[in-house]
């Protein structure tokens, strides 16, 4: 299984432009395996929608419902273990609370992070894709 960050689940579940080729091969090759999201995800997505910061092509509860039914996705929920990391990354980590989730959930369930987002995959205490 490998973790899409916030935004590449957005633009697969969107097949938007902004899906690079390399990105869309990498999760095509790891469907088999599974594609999880982090609960945190579907909430950014929801407070982006609400700011306008993100364009939806319908109401959001009616986006949520189709994209969290992509095929192979999985949503991982935020646990104990997972927020304590959050606060706590190797390395002075600092950026905002659903990134510092999201490698909270990387390492902790040991999965690789498939991102665009070059500050997340500079993170040399995660296996980043992308």
């Amino acid at each position: 299984m490998i973790l899409l960050d916030t935004h590449m689940w957005y633009w697969w579940v969107s097949d938007s432009p902004r899906l690079l080729a390399r990105y869309r091969e990498q999760i095509e090759s790891h469907r088999p395996k599974g594609l999880g999201l982090s609960f945190i995800s579907i909430w950014e997505v929801a407070k982006k929608h609400g700011l306008g910061k993100l364009e939806l092509d319908r109401p959001l509860g009616e986006w949520l419902d189709i994209a969290l039914k992509a095929p192979d996705l999985s949503v991982v929920p935020l646990s104990r273990e997972i927020i304590l990391e959050s606060a706590t990354l190797p390395g002075g980590f600092r950026s905002d609370p659903a990134d510092e989730l999201i490698l909270a959930t990387a390492r902790i369930l040991s999965l690789p992070l498939l991102t665009a987002d070059r500050k997340l995959a500079d993170y040399r205490h995660i296996t980043a894709l992308g």
